[in-house]
């Protein structure tokens, strides 16, 4: 059986589709895949069968999965959703030594998907070994080629102080988070930190446990930005609306997935270890 914690303070629907999603975003439940039968996920997660329906009807609502009359529930053969990057985050931090590596513009979407396994570490529902965070961000102290100013294509300094206050909102609050978990003895060994590049990506990149990336490119859209009392038309790279795509390292270092996870890592710690430095708050 598998049990729904009992201190998780969301409704035992939303444990059991959040768990459903976690197996069908990480391919446990293959595309086209009949699900189990609702009294047999009943009893897997020891609820009633109506909670089992309500969990269905939000993984439904979320386009994850098709009801067919008299046939059963099915993992979507295709969807346009991107990946979902909580719950390979979740089970990244299952491991004992969890090494979690950002490059990309604010950290923002990384600060919303970690702090629930960082608060399971805080409550001990998880314990890791060790736990190392990186975070690779543009130096705002140099102009920028995007984004940059419509019609004019120019460098936005104003725009570059905005960007940089989002950054540390984000990107800061993920380092104190993780050195605390140090400090407070709950993790072994905790490190975290920010370092700048003089070039701002086109694209995000994160790198789990040196064993999965997710890459996803920047669209860019014109975007009105208040800066100095005044609204300015900018041609912003929205991350929000990036596309994740996954790629796994496998038992076989010549596949797809591992030349892919084995090349992004060796062009992180590239830059890491050159021409980035230490960010200054």
């Amino acid at each position: 059986m598998d049990e729904l914690d009992p201190d998780d303070p969301r409704p035992p629907y939303q444990q059991v589709a959040n768990a459903l999603r976690a197996a069908i975003l990480t391919r446990t439940f293959e595309p086209g895949e009949k699900l189990p039968s609702g009294p047999v996920l009943a009893q897997r997660y020891g609820v009633a069968r109506m909670t089992i329906q309500q969990a269905i009807r939000v993984l439904r609502d979320d386009g994850l999965v098709v009801s067919r009359q008299g046939s059963g529930v099915f993992v979507r053969e295709r969807t346009e959703r991107p990946v979902g990057l909580r719950p390979h985050l979740e089970r990244a931090f299952e491991e004992p030594n969890v090494t979690i590596d950002f490059a990309g513009f604010s950290g923002e979407t990384l600060n919303g998907a970690i702090a629930e396994p960082l608060d399971k570490i805080r409550h001990g529902r998880l314990r890791p070994e060790t736990l190392s965070v990186r975070l690779l961000v543009p130096d705002d102290a140099v102009p920028w080629a995007l984004p940059a100013e419509v019609g004019t294509l120019a460098d936005s300094p104003a725009f570059r102080r905005r960007a940089n206050r989002i950054m540390e909102r984000h990107a800061l609050a993920v380092i104190d988070t993780v050195l605390e978990l140090g400090r407070l003895g709950l993790v072994s060994s905790a490190s975290a930190s920010v370092r700048v590049w003089p070039a701002p990506p086109q694209f995000k990149l994160y790198l789990f446990n040196r064993a999965t990336a997710f890459f996803g490119y920047y669209p860019v859209v014109e975007h009105e930005v208040p800066l100095n009392g005044a609204t300015t038309a900018i041609w912003d790279l929205m991350g929000k609306d990036a596309t994740l795509f996954e790629f796994s390292s496998t038992n076989d270092p010549d596949s797809t997935g591992s030349q892919f996870v084995a090349q992004s890592q060796l062009w992180f710690d590239s830059i890491w270890t050159s021409v980035a430095k230490d960010y200054d708050a």
